[in-house]
């Protein structure tokens, strides 16, 4: 990114913030770690190894009970620790929050690591003062076991179809908290990452839309996080993910109807979380047994809209070998997504036990 388009990424976050012209944009980034000794070095040293180096590094050690905090000290960045753990990653963005002092606050996962351009690729879509949040593209940094293949297939299929659609309308239906950057200024408008949901990103996505931004999806912006290896630890992601939704369509449904695009994509989520994962957990086996085998042909029905975009993507990435040894698993994973998703509905919307607790995927 040149001097000029820094400048003018700079005069947009100044006029936004109150605080004027700068002659380019501060960049914080905030880490929130709880017991992440084994990947926070190869965290910190992604971000410190960008070609648009970060103005601040701020690592919030979550009060682990392991090395977090020794190791990420000794990288020399700066690390703080709150008085006990808030039970959430909100609220340990929401403890850094007050020591930032940059324009613009991008927050990344413990165990993620960024390409080296990551940033640099980031910061333009800043220079449209409108945007109040950006995020890049998610490959998973492991892709071995089954679950990390199935995983491997969602992010090539969504990051190269859903997502850019939803960027050609700037109402990306969530700027992953893996990876995502948003205004300082406005972050403190509206209090930091809420709370009052499991799914911090997706809420403030959505109050970002609420409030008359935009929200840009960079695709060239790249983040590598590590992915559920097990069902163990994928069911713990996916009750996290399926309840956060659940909990955000109700807290925002009033706003929804006020934002076409994305009352639209919300309503096919809603749609795909419950006649779709009825039909494919009860109806075509049923119709299978009772009628004909040849219902379950009904689960290749839209293989190839699936095959397409994700050999695309994984052409382009020298990875198709990869992307068709990895298919078996995006199957299983979706049977896996649909019995997740029906449970949290029955949690969150019938029997009203709303999960409160943010719970790690790894």
């Amino acid at each position: 990114m040149g001097r000029t388009r820094r400048a003018s990424t700079a005069s947009a976050i100044g006029a936004e913030s109150g605080r004027g012209t700068r002659a380019r944009a501060g960049v914080a980034v905030v880490i929130p770690a709880y017991n992440e000794e084994a990947s926070i070095a190869d965290t910190i040293r992604s971000v410190q190894g960008q070609t648009r180096p970060p103005d601040e590094i701020i690592v919030v050690d979550d009060c682990s009970k392991d090395r977090t905090g020794e190791i990420a000290r000794s990288l020399g960045v700066t690390v703080l620790r709150p008085p006990s753990n808030g039970g959430s990653k909100a609220k340990a963005l929401n403890f850094a929050l007050a020591h930032v002092s940059s324009d613009i606050t991008l927050a990344i996962d413990g165990d993620t690591v960024l390409a080296p351009d990551a940033i640099e690729r980031l910061l333009p879509a800043f220079d449209d003062p409108k945007v109040g949040g950006a995020c890049g593209a998610v490959i998973p940094r492991h892709v071995r076991t089954m679950w990390e293949r199935g995983r491997y297939i969602e992010y090539l299929f969504a990051f190269t179809l859903h997502k850019p659609i939803q960027d050609y309308y700037d109402r990306p239906l969530i700027a992953s908290g893996c990876f995502s950057a948003h205004r300082t200024a406005l972050l403190r408008k509206h209090g930091g990452w809420n709370t009052r949901t499991v799914a911090e990103d997706m809420d403030l996505t959505w109050t970002m839309f609420e409030s008359g931004y935009k929200v840009r999806y960079v695709p060239e912006a790249v983040s590598y996080p590590i992915e559920p290896h097990n069902f163990h630890f994928m069911s713990k992601q996916l009750s996290r993910w399926c309840a956060g939704f659940l909990q955000c369509t109700r807290v925002h449904w009033k706003e929804l109807l006020h934002v076409p695009v994305l009352r639209s994509a919300v309503a096919v989520g809603l749609w795909d979380a419950t006649v779709a994962s009825l039909a494919f957990l009860v109806a075509v086996p049923l119709l299978s047994v009772f009628v004909s085998p040849l219902f379950l042909l009904v689960y290749l029905l839209d293989l190839p809209a699936v095959l397409v975009p994700v050999l695309f993507k994984a052409h382009q990435r020298g990875e198709v070998g990869r992307a068709l040894r990895s298919m078996p698993g995006f199957f299983v994973l979706r049977f896996v997504n649909a019995y997740f998703m029906l449970k949290a509905m029955w949690s969150e919307w019938i029997v009203r036990e709303r999960m409160v607790r943010f719970e790690k995927g790894h």
